[in-house]
């Protein structure tokens, strides 16, 4: 490493997964900017009881009843009063910020900006976004207030934990993140894939690339041991999703190749009580994911969802390969290609990300749909917009770049998608595929922004500021 790595000038959110019940994004413009700085210093030192003190990567003894980080865009970095030949070092993507680079992201039509409701309909006033992650509902209250005596609190977002660890279209998450050498993680002990170096997603550290270390922000007390985050609203179309596994299933069950897709007699293996089309629409469903809904990887059990292996490192050690049964295009394969065969091959596993979030809206109920809005508060963390975040959104999520089998096509479950053009390759267990058409946009884009996720030393020095 450049320099030794300490966890307590890394903001604790970067490195580990809180693990919280509940989080409270604040989207704060700075209006005051005295108050503003003399918050930021009390929140980097922890000596304020009024004011949240910044969570560390450290590992606790006791964990604390908030955990509490702060991302700042680049107009927030010029309300703090940042001078203009350290704003001059930022790269590109992060200065244009995230509305500028919404056909790279695939926002348009529905997800374009223009469509994003308030604050982010004015990005000059996003300064900062602060999360709250919390067990306890009442604590949210408290901390906005105290963030509030500081700053203009100009949006709220409320996320939560659904039940057993699933997202709105029914899939268990938070099941892989990248593995760091130098960070003690208990909760990727199990994990076999190879650890990747802290220049992932930290900035002053080597990367995968050899000789490669991307730009530090300047003066190097800003830039060092910070890290980039893509926050992102993602809306979920959960009832739309589930009326297309419908008709994919109704398709399927007069095909002439479904029996090879699932052996008839074999259902129950798929979940207890399924019918043919019950069966058939999980396994469409596995196949856009890449993971059965319950998490078991389609790569290593594509003829069963049950029962689930319950072995240690069941749902993370697996990898890619020639005949794989887990298609090119499935949304896990895209965004991890893991060490499986892809044309870019220098791209494996040096676009990784640390993914954080959590979901919003109501329960969603499938015998009883409605039309309120639900989704996902989304963070994705790495030490390069445009070498990480924006190349998976392009190049693998709507491009199909990573296989020549699947270029032209977009993830089904949250690429840039319209009935008209959509389609996505079933495989079979020998050869040949299946290919089904018609689906829709399941996710769109409801707002966002680019932030710096800056270390505690680059938090004293932002509340150090003058004029």
């Amino acid at each position: 490493m450049s320099e030794a790595y300490d966890s307590n000038e890394v903001q604790g959110n970067i490195l580990r997964g809180y693990r919280n019940n509940m989080v409270r994004y604040l989207i704060l413009e700075v209006s005051d900017l005295a108050a503003a700085r003399r918050f930021l210093a009390a929140s980097a030192d922890g000596t304020d009881a009024d004011v949240p003190k910044i969570t560390r990567s450290a590992w606790w003894a006791t964990k604390p009843d908030v955990c509490f980080n702060i991302g700042v865009t680049y107009e927030g970095l010029r309300a703090l009063g940042t001078p203009g030949e350290c704003l001059d070092s930022f790269p590109t993507e992060f200065v244009e910020g995230m509305r500028a680079r919404a056909m790279k992201l695939g926002d348009f039509g529905s997800s374009a900006p223009e469509h994003w409701p308030a604050p982010f309909d004015q990005p000059e006033r996003v300064h900062i976004i602060a999360s709250i992650y919390v067990d306890e509902e009442h604590h949210l209250d408290v901390v906005q207030g105290q963030v509030a005596r500081a700053f203009n609190v100009i949006g709220v977002r409320n996320g939560r934990n659904l039940a057993d660890q699933k997202v709105f279209f029914g899939y268990q998450d938070s099941i892989s993140q990248p593995k760091f050498r130098h960070v003690d993680d208990p909760e990727q002990a199990a994990a076999n894939e190879p650890a990747d170096p802290l220049g992932t997603v930290l900035l002053g550290y080597p990367t995968r690339m050899q000789g490669l270390e991307f730009s530090i922000p300047q003066p190097r007390e800003l830039g060092f041991n910070g890290a980039f985050n893509a926050f992102r609203i993602l809306a979920q179309d959960a009832q739309g999703f589930e009326t297309y596994l419908d008709k994919a299933a109704d398709m399927l069950l007069t095909h002439p190749r479904a029996k090879d897709l699932l052996v008839p007699g074999t259902e129950d293996r798929i979940g207890a009580g399924l019918d043919r089309h019950g069966a058939l629409r999980e396994v469409v469903a596995a196949q856009m994911c890449g993971r059965w809904r319950n998490g078991m990887p389609y790569e290593t059990s594509p003829d069963a969802q049950w029962p689930k292996s319950e072995e240690p490192g069941a749902l993370t050690n697996f990898d890619y390969h020639h005949g794989s049964r887990c298609p090119a295009g499935a949304h896990m394969r895209r965004v991890n290609p893991r060490g499986g065969p892809i044309v870019q091959r220098i791209a494996n596993y040096t676009r990784r990300l640390v993914r954080r979030g959590m979901s919003y809206g109501p329960d969603f109920d499938p015998a009883n749909p409605d039309s309120q809005e639900r989704g996902l508060l989304g963070n994705f963390i790495g030490a390069n917009f445009g070498a990480q975040f924006e190349a998976v959104m392009c190049d693998w999520l709507n491009l199909g770049l990573q296989d020549p089998t699947v270029t032209g096509s977009n993830d089904p479950l949250i690429g840039a998608n319209s009935p008209e053009t959509s389609w996505f390759d079933l495989t079979l267990p020998k050869e040949g595929t299946i290919r089904l058409r018609g689906f829709p946009r399941f996710v769109t884009t409801r707002g966002g922004a680019y932030t710096f996720l800056p270390s505690l030393s680059a938090i004293r020095y932002l509340s150090r500021l003058t004029g």
